[in-house]
């Protein structure tokens, strides 16, 4: 794969401090902040969308509800908290609100439902880092450690879809390893211009 593919200007790390991020799973009272970092992520609240996004926002928290009740057996929800290291200690920020730093889904998806046996894979979904925490490594710590879960699950290789005008998202994904699988087509691209979704694939190492 051309990584001209994925150029765009530099995605860069910064490094907090005295400062890192813990990576857990995530819980049911996690509902809120979840449901406010993947509506800043996925939702601008500008123009008519402001008026809207209260309901937006309430979708989001009723799916991302009914997926953590589900109990999937090769389902994972994963959160990124913030942490401050103090003599020797990590210590939460007193503020709940202010620790949750960003989110990722993985499930199995099959390319071919009506397959016997189906071709299941792990799939991606709903990676989002809260703004304030943004290039600060916590998104390749979240996708890290679902190529850790994925291998758990018996699998050599990991999946996501991004849309082709998220250049800075392109840029991460082709800097943790991940390269073009196919280019999906929707007849919005043809009708509305709307930015194709790329199909990425990653190979995993199962040791």
């Amino acid at each position: 794969m051309n990584p001209s593919f994925f150029s765009s200007p530099s995605h860069e790390q910064q490094t907090p401090g005295l400062s890192g991020f813990s990576i857990r799973v995530a819980a049911s009272n996690d509902l809120t902040q979840l449901a406010d970092i993947l509506a800043m992520s996925f939702y601008s609240r500008e123009g008519l969308v402001e008026w809207v996004y209260p309901v937006l926002r309430l979708g989001i928290y009723e799916d991302l509800k009914n997926r953590l009740r589900s109990k999937a057996e090769h389902y994972i929800c994963l959160v990124a908290e913030l942490v401050s290291g103090e003599a020797g200690m990590q210590n939460y920020r007193s503020h709940q609100a202010q620790c949750m730093a960003g989110t990722v889904e993985m499930a199995l998806r099959s390319r071919f439902p009506w397959q016997i046996p189906s071709c299941d894979y792990p799939y991606l979904s709903n990676l989002a880092v809260h703004p304030d925490y943004r290039r600060q490594g916590v998104a390749q710590q979240l996708l890290s450690n679902c190529e850790e879960t994925a291998r758990e699950w018996g699998f050599s290789e990991i999946y996501l879809h991004v849309l082709e005008n998220n250049h800075a998202a392109r840029q991460l994904y082709y800097q943790v390893g991940y390269r073009l699988q196919q280019v999906d087509w929707h007849w919005t691209y043809w009708l509305l211009g709307q930015p194709r979704r790329l199909f990425l694939r990653k190979q995993i190492s199962l040791s």
